[in-house]
C-alpha cells in the first residue's frame, strides 16, 4: 500500500533549476531606503514551511508568517552575492530598524 506522501524530489533526468530571485521571492522586488541610508531590494516572499530568524530582533519568523526579504542594491561583491546574502525580516522590524525611531 502506498504511503500517500508525494515525492518532491527533482526527477533524475531533469537539470537543477538555476537561482531566480523572482521565483524564490514571488515577484519583482522594490527598492527602499534601509538601515544606514543604503538602498535595498525588498520583496514579500511566498508562504513556505521554512522558519527564519529576524536579524533585528533575533526571534523566529514561523513558516507562513507574512514578512519581507531584503538585500543590498549593488553589494560590495556584486548583485548576485548581495542576493545570496539576503535576510528575512519581520515586517515591523524592517520598517523600524535603523531609522532612529
Amino acid at each position: 500500500m502506498p504511503s500517500g506522501r508525494r515525492s518532491r524530489k527533482r526527477p533524475y533526468a531533469q537539470p537543477h533549476q538555476e537561482y531566480s530571485a523572482d521565483r524564490v521571492l514571488g515577484g519583482a522586488p522594490r527598492i527602499e531606503r534601509g538601515p544606514g541610508g543604503e538602498d535595498y531590494y525588498v520583496a514579500t516572499p511566498r508562504p513556505s514551511d521554512k522558519t527564519y530568524t529576524c536579524p533585528a530582533c533575533g526571534q523566529e519568523i514561523a513558516g507562513g508568517t507574512t514578512h519581507v526579504v531584503a538585500w543590498a542594491v549593488g553589494g560590495l561583491f556584486g548583485e548576485e552575492a548581495a542576493a545570496q546574502a539576503r535576510r528575512h525580516w519581520h515586517s515591523a522590524c524592517w520598517a523600524n530598524f535603523g531609522r532612529g525611531r
